[in-house]
């Protein structure tokens, strides 16, 4: 089998600024309350510290859903220099993503952030590339459907090679999904290496229910 693979590269956006409307928070008059964090659909709003922010200008729309949901008025539109609204745009770095097409050599796995993900989790959880594949490298399977022999060969492959700065495995709350975490902590221990983990399972709903280290 002959395999191909492509780097697509990680993005960059400072090339798309503009003066556009953009959600602005004051932090002193913030209760950190957390409607607004709620009450915006691009899920552009963190809490931190105890009180709101922006995680980016790229994810606001700048429509201003929070606005009415503040109760100390600490939030207003305003007009600015900012990164460009960025909507659906794919967070993807690299080609391909399958973990059975994915060369253990391939140069974009050199001291990669990995996120290896159960195939399920990106229809399940809707911010999948926001939350979790931007700035990573993807690699895809079934632990149900596939070799879980295979996947440790390989995974161990990938970690003995490419001095990987840190592993995120996202699963189903399913128990089938179990399998793709065992093979991923067996190949460290057969690797020799313990890279940096985080384990993230997302329920059928299409929630996070559990994030560990």
């Amino acid at each position: 089998m002959i395999l191909f693979y492509y780097n697509i590269g990680i993005k960059t956006r400072e090339e798309f600024m503009m003066k556009r409307k953009i959600v602005n928070i004051d932090r002193e008059k913030c209760d950190g309350c957390g409607l607004c964090v709620n009450a915006c659909h691009e899920g552009a709003i963190e809490l931190v510290g105890g009180k709101a922010r922006l995680k980016g200008d790229e994810y606001c729309d700048g429509l201003g859903d929070c606005l009415p949901e503040c109760p100390r008025g600490a939030i207003d539109i305003i007009e600015r220099e900012s990164r460009s609204y960025k909507g659906n745009v794919s967070e993807l770095g690299q080609w391909p993503v399958q973990l059975k097409l994915v060369n253990p050599r391939a140069p974009y796995l050199k001291n990669a952030e990995l996120l290896i993900a159960a195939d399920c989790t990106s229809y399940a959880y809707g911010n999948f590339h926001r939350d979790f594949i931007k700035g990573h490298i993807v690699l895809i399977g079934c632990p149900k459907l596939d070799d879980i022999d295979y996947y440790e060969e390989k995974f161990t492959d990938i970690i003995k090679n490419n001095n990987l700065k840190s592993i995120t495995v996202v699963r189903m709350e399913v128990p089938c999904c179990g399998g793709i975490v065992n093979a991923v902590k067996n190949s460290m221990l057969n690797s020799g290496m313990m890279v940096p983990y985080r384990e993230v399972v997302i329920s059928i709903e299409g929630n996070i229910i559990e994030d560990k280290n």
